[in-house]
């Protein structure tokens, strides 16, 4: 157990984070009809967006650097406690049938490990080791890039880990939303959303957490579209795996190939269900081996592969 000072230290430096403010406009939340509550919350929630999007500049270099890593072979590879490490958890999660990449290439690191996705592992972010040592585990080298997730800016476990990421020479981001946040000096590229005091005090799964979110959201599809995992707005690297996205394939290809339904079944069918595969061979006529071989030649961009601008 730590000392009673460190830990009265602790609650000192905690109240003075503007997520732990009290929030003067539901100071009386408690006497309010459910309208006005839903209301109040609502009106919060307007503000994220504008506190996301004066960080742009340093989210869309994160992307770039995850983007870089996932091209030379590396990871993208997230580490939170509690609702910060779930939204990375889901994040990472989301990317292998969206975007067809394997299981590895983004990932997603949670305090405490996976049992704290569903239930509080007591002191796991506290420990500035344990996050060094998930990292350890993965054998992260130069070619990853790591973000730490912590709305307060001070969990332990995001800390020690990008302490660890930086030694083992990855590229390291932090995505806090205080201002002035502790993660920030240990990472090379610090996002700081400020979204201020929470409807509920202290409850950071609110405004923190949708920021959050949007944030994740835009590193991994930014990512993504860098590494030409998408023709226009299509998700071209989907994975068909059940009834709704094999019908989401099939209007990719429509749309994509400006063809009937019919021929764009056929086009998958002869593509193995590989949609960029289907979406070459309409564009150019050619075999499904030659669209293989052209997207091969080409990173897998559809647009370079049949001479688009």
């Amino acid at each position: 157990m730590r000392p009673f000072f460190a830990i009265k230290e602790d609650i000192m430096n905690l109240s003075k984070l503007t997520t732990e403010q009290r929030n003067p406009a539901s100071a009386a939340i408690d006497t309010l009809p459910a309208g006005e509550i839903v209301k109040i919350i609502s009106d919060n929630d307007r503000t994220v967006a504008d506190a996301v999007a004066s960080q742009l500049d340093r989210i869309a270099e994160i992307a770039q650097s995850a983007a870089r890593s996932i091209g030379n072979g590396g990871r993208l590879i997230y580490m939170g406690a509690g609702t910060s490490g779930r939204l990375g958890v889901i994040d990472a999660a989301e990317c292998r049938p969206t975007y067809g990449v394997p299981d590895g290439v983004v990932i997603g690191l949670i305090a405490g490990g996976m049992e704290a996705m569903f239930h509080a592992v007591e002191g796991a972010e506290d420990s500035l080791t344990l996050g060094a040592d998930d990292l350890r585990a993965l054998n992260v080298c130069e070619k990853d890039t790591v973000v730490g997730i912590a709305s307060s800016g001070r969990t332990p476990y995001v800390i020690g880990g990008l302490k660890y990421a930086r030694e083992a020479g990855c590229r390291t981001a932090s995505v806090a939303c205080v201002p002035d946040a502790a993660i920030s000096s240990h990472a090379d590229i610090a996002v700081e959303a400020v979204t201020g005091a929470e409807v509920v005090t202290g409850s950071t799964r609110m405004k923190a957490g949708t920021a959050q979110k949007m944030i994740l959201n835009m590193i991994s599809t930014t990512a993504f579209i860098l590494c030409g995992k998408t023709y226009g707005n299509l998700m071209v690297d989907v994975c068909p795996t059940n009834e709704k996205l094999v019908a989401r394939a099939v209007r990719i290809v429509c749309s994509a190939v400006g063809c009937e339904e019919d021929t764009a079944k056929s086009l998958l069918d002869a593509a193995g269900m590989n949609v960029k595969t289907a979406i070459v061979m309409g564009l150019t006529g050619c075999t499904a081996d030659a669209a293989r071989i052209l997207l091969a030649s080409h990173h897998g961009r559809i647009r370079e592969a049949v001479g688009e601008q």
